[in-house]
């Protein structure tokens, strides 16, 4: 069984259809814990914004998926006509955790670039308002399909890394992964991660290399860069930055930046800006 079938085949996702036809002027969203929110515009053409100042034109056959379910707004012009269907889609807190807080705030798919996720997103629908016998386990059934779906397309893309969400199911790796994440400045050591991990050097190793698809130390110094480029894009001295992330100087954070992604701290932040 590959890995994303492993993560999913206990998947319990409950969904439910709660608003169907036309729109006007602006309808608000709020921040929902609980459920994320699945949006398909049928018809006509709106303008999605989030809190976060995003800002995106939507027309039909267009589907957006807020997993964490974020504030955002609906927008449509008055010379302009839309109709959307929503659903809210809730997972078991243990699955929402292991799952859904490592996807982007929102997903978007395009029917002439996704169709077959838009085609199971406007089967969702169609069977919220069919009314026949097993609508509510079409319903669920159907979100299980989405949500691979999903999953499928941000681990391609390499926006999320399946081997930290697999991490997230084992109870040892995921406390310690936590740990590094909060504390990545720290001198972490092979000893001190599998005695965190209570386990053997060995088998820590060995578990962690399977289950992340990095050694420790790999994913440590991984974990570190990728940290550094969010810092650098924040205008932070690189002096600075190598403090926060685990290295003695600005030199020291440099030669391994280099070695990492091919390029100084200075010359990707260059390169970064001029693609802006």
């Amino acid at each position: 069984m590959d890995k994303l079938s492993h993560l999913l085949q206990n998947l319990e996702i409950n969904a439910e259809v709660f608003f169907s036809g036309n729109l006007c002027g602006i309808q608000r969203f709020d921040d929902n814990e609980e459920s994320g929110f699945l949006h398909l515009v049928q018809s006509g053409s709106l303008t999605l914004k989030t809190e976060q100042e995003h800002s995106l034109k939507m027309h039909a056959g267009s589907v957006i998926f807020f997993p964490n379910g974020i504030s955002h707004q609906i927008e449509i012009a008055k010379s302009e006509d839309a109709q959307m269907i929503c659903a809210a889609i809730k997972l078991p807190s243990s699955q929402h955790k292991q799952l859904i807080s490592h996807l982007p705030k929102f997903l978007y798919f395009n029917k002439l670039e996704e169709q077959e996720t838009t085609d199971t997103v406007e089967k969702i629908f169609m069977e919220g308002f069919a009314e026949k016998q097993g609508r509510k386990i079409m319903i669920d059934r159907l979100c299980d399909i989405f949500m691979v779906q999903t999953l499928r397309k941000v681990v391609e893309q390499g926006t999320v890394e399946l081997g930290l969400i697999a991490a997230q199911s084992h109870p040892q790796l995921a406390r310690l992964i936590e740990a590094i994440q909060k504390q990545p400045e720290r001198e972490w050591s092979l000893e001190e991660m599998a005695e965190s991990a209570a386990m053997s050097r060995s088998k820590f190793a060995l578990v962690f290399k399977e289950t992340v698809g990095q050694a420790p130390m790999g994913y440590v110094t991984s974990l570190r860069m990728a940290m550094a480029k969010g810092l650098l894009q924040q205008n932070k001295p690189v002096s600075l930055i190598a403090n926060e992330v685990g290295y003695e100087n600005s030199s020291s954070l440099a030669k391994v930046f280099k070695k990492h992604f091919g390029i100084t701290p200075k010359k990707w932040l260059q390169e970064h800006l001029k693609s802006r």
